[in-house]
């Protein structure tokens, strides 16, 4: 299989995609990698991490990049060859089977849905976050791609989810829950009112609503969103991680008895880090594009990079999106046919 690699998306690139990509080369021999950016810039990598040259690599020459500041419009419209723009060109073409980028998320978004448009019977493609709780992991369904939804966008973004958390975290019936203010049916906004009967009458082993908290505990194996309430929930759970590590030191460190005690906790300590480490899950999918795409974190490292493509790998592999073509025909939720459902409730 053939992964096309944003070489020049993310905070640190190129040197990190770069010393990802090695990693993988040397963990996965049945990948081959197209390296996407000034091919230039590249050259020196390619020495530094001893690749070059190497028979699974091939450059594909991108003058531009997309800056984590452009907006996402704009620079479709005037960076038409960075490096992910050529990275979309090359899976609508078919020369890629996926592609990983740590870049701009809006830009990724923007680019794959105008160039590689979305799967059969989609309407909107959606970024789809795991996170962790107690006894697992859950996913956020969606992390960010869209801040405006329809009924329709989550009823297939519930389906979406399912058939990932299914590949994920190994589940037969992962179960799918709503993200809203209480766990009762007449709870909510409009959208979440209009959108409960049809995920209770059409998506299997759907929970109701769930509320922000009782998800870390476990409510839930996949949780949706609108992409707007969904990435306030992402970013103020991550946030929330940052400043309880720092309170954590904080109180550990205020006398020589805590230090000492704080040092025969530090794997302890590193392990709970860990739990909200986004190095091991590598990149988040963008469910309903017609191709794998992995969108990585902007901070992604090394590790970051090389499980990123490992995702996109095994997504290939487990054909996710045949698999989400099929979940959305055979439970009749289709953009057209969900589109004459809110027609009819109208």
């Amino acid at each position: 299989m053939k992964i096309a690699v944003d070489a020049m998306g993310g905070d640190f690139a190129p040197g990190v995609a770069m010393e990802g990509t090695a990693q993988a080369l040397a963990d996965f021999p049945d990948y081959e990698i197209v390296l996407v950016g000034h091919t230039a810039k590249l050259k020196f990598y390619l020495e530094k991490y001893g690749i070059a040259g190497h028979p699974r690599i091939t450059l594909h020459h991108a003058p531009e990049v997309v800056e984590m500041r452009e907006l996402s419009s704009t620079s479709l419209r005037s960076k038409k060859h960075s490096s992910l723009t050529e990275c979309a060109r090359l899976l609508k073409s078919k020369e890629v089977d996926g592609m990983v980028t740590a870049g701009h998320t809006g830009a990724t978004v923007a680019a794959t849905k105008v160039l590689v448009r979305t799967l059969p019977g989609v309407d909107r493609p959606a970024l789809a976050a795991s996170m962790p709780a107690q006894g697992g992991r859950f996913l956020v369904v969606d992390a960010g791609a869209n801040t405006d939804c329809t009924p329709t966008n989550l009823v297939q973004f519930a389906l979406m989810g399912e058939i990932y958390a299914r590949f994920l975290y190994k589940k037969d019936h992962p179960r799918v829950g709503l993200l809203s203010v209480g766990g009762e049916d007449v709870k909510g906004n409009d959208l979440t009112k209009k959108v409960f009967p049809v995920l209770d009458e059409r998506v299997p082993n759907f929970v109701g609503n769930v509320e922000a908290d009782t998800v870390f505990e476990g409510a839930a194996d996949v949780l949706v969103s609108d992409g707007f309430s969904g990435n306030v929930f992402l970013k103020a759970s991550e946030g929330l991680a940052k400043s309880t590590i720092y309170w954590l030191k904080e109180v550990m460190l205020k006398n020589p008895l805590r230090m000492t005690g704080a040092k025969m906790l530090t794997n302890a300590f590193r392990e709970l880090k860990n739990y909200g480490s986004s190095e091991v899950i590598g990149g988040a999918p963008l469910l309903g594009i017609n191709g794998i795409c992995i969108i990585g974190h902007g901070g992604s490292t090394p590790l970051s990079v090389r499980n990123a493509i490992r995702v996109c790998g095994e997504c290939i592999k487990f054909r996710l999106n045949e698999q989400i073509v099929e979940s959305l025909q055979n439970a009749h939720c289709t953009t057209a046919e969900l589109a004459e459902i809110e027609r009819r409730d109208a």
